[in-house]
């Protein structure tokens, strides 16, 4: 599902932000990307995503080689990749229902699909009969779970969720993580990118650590070892 071959990422002047990766996500797994502040996760997330290119090497998105991928077809990529942010990035003056159908909207789905398909993603995550709140009357947990769903809309093969917990207490981060868990039993293969050493020691999945731009481990059921 996602192959990185000798990825390198050289920011000017001279940080190597990547060095030498090689990194192979089966379909269907679920994958947490550990390490400190500034090891490389964001990193390898937006070469995931092509918000940022290799400076060497190759990356596969779903047999999909997409390391010099053209501009017009990101969209198409991104449509198959949802990404969950730390900060929710959550319109404040749309509702749950608005915001969920802005992502369907950009992408040019009309008003009766949205109808049909927001209903489905709110059940998943748990928040029918909230699709008229704002964001400001949402717990931090809450506007997470708006986020997963926006990310959902579009069916994707893959689920990145940058430090979905960050923001939120020990019980909310457990939702969140039970939550991700869920949708990865539904066949999303999701990569957790995270440095909070108790989530990921809770899920009981493949880890991969990160240091210094390099993988120093790969655990198939690991535990946050740095």
């Amino acid at each position: 599902m996602i192959i990185f071959k000798n990825i390198q990422k050289i920011y000017p002047p001279d940080v190597d932000a990547l060095k030498d990766v090689n990194l192979h996500i089966k379909p269907k797994e679920f994958v947490s990307i550990v390490g400190r502040s500034g090891t490389g996760k964001t990193t390898m997330m937006k070469i995931m995503t092509a918000e940022e290119r290799p400076t060497k090497g190759q990356i596969i998105i779903g047999g999909w080689d997409i390391t010099n991928i053209r501009p017009r077809d990101i969209p198409i990529l991104r449509r198959q990749i949802g990404v969950v942010f730390q900060d929710f990035k959550l319109l404040g003056k749309k509702t749950v229902f608005e915001n969920i159908q802005f992502a369907l909207e950009v992408c040019g789905v009309d008003a009766t699909r949205s109808r049909e398909v927001i209903p489905q993603v709110l059940k998943i995550v748990g928040l029918t009969g909230k699709e008229d709140r704002y964001p400001i009357q949402l717990s931090g947990g809450e506007q997470q779970r708006v986020a997963i769903a926006r990310s959902l809309v579009h069916r994707p093969k893959i689920l990145i969720a940058d430090e979905p917990t960050g923001n939120l207490d020990s019980i909310n981060s457990r939702e969140i993580v039970d939550l991700l868990l869920k949708i990865n039993e539904f066949g999303t293969t999701v990569v957790l990118v995270s440095h909070n050493r108790e989530v990921i020691n809770s899920i009981s999945k493949r880890v991969v650590a990160l240091d210094n731009g390099t993988i120093i481990s790969d655990q198939k059921v690991g535990k946050y070892i740095l």
